[in-house]
């Protein structure tokens, strides 16, 4: 789900943190990081693990990108982005509602097999995945809020974009009231 993760994830930390100057860029990042991990080796080794949520969608995971970016970085700017992937990377397990799998979420705390789905190959997975209407409706409240955005920050226009992809930043500004 790539609208759901971003769109929610960048609402719910801009309205959350109510900062203006957060790179969006390392938040979609983060939002969409434990499914870019997980998902193809998931594919693959679908008769090994019969999920595609593996370590990334696990607590572990996403504390252990946290506990690094504090390691690894100083305060300044540049934790302040890398915590964003982390923030976003966290985030995308409550999106997930991992708390329904929690042999993944808490992987290897409560063992080291990964919830199943129950499905025998990825492609029956996929259908069901891309048949359920739950899914839709999460993306398009994501995508929704996306074009929003883009609306607000007059995205159509270059300069905004080019701003966007140099620092991250959007011109829209949050409510706060």
């Amino acid at each position: 789900m790539l609208f759901w993760h971003v769109g929610a994830t960048i609402a719910f930390i801009r309205y959350a943190f109510r900062d203006e100057a957060m790179d969006l860029r390392f938040l979609a990042l983060g939002a969409l990081l434990p499914d870019l991990l997980d998902t193809p080796v998931g594919a693959i080794g679908w008769s090994i693990f019969a999920t595609v949520r593996l370590w990334g969608h696990s607590f572990l995971f996403g504390t252990t990108v946290m506990v690094l970016v504090l390691l690894i970085t100083r305060r300044g700017p540049a934790r302040k982005r890398w915590m964003l992937l982390a923030t976003g990377s966290l985030l995308h397990l409550g999106l997930d509602a991992m708390w329904n799998q929690p042999e993944t979420l808490w992987w290897p705390f409560l063992g080291t097999v990964f919830s199943s789905t129950g499905f025998a190959t990825f492609g029956a997975y996929a259908v069901n995945i891309l048949a359920d209407p739950l899914v839709w409706v999460g993306e398009a409240v994501g995508a929704a809020y996306l074009i929003l955005l883009w609306r607000r920050s007059d995205l159509g226009d270059a300069a905004a974009r080019q701003r966007l992809l140099k620092t991250g930043v959007v011109s829209a500004g949050i409510d706060r009231s």
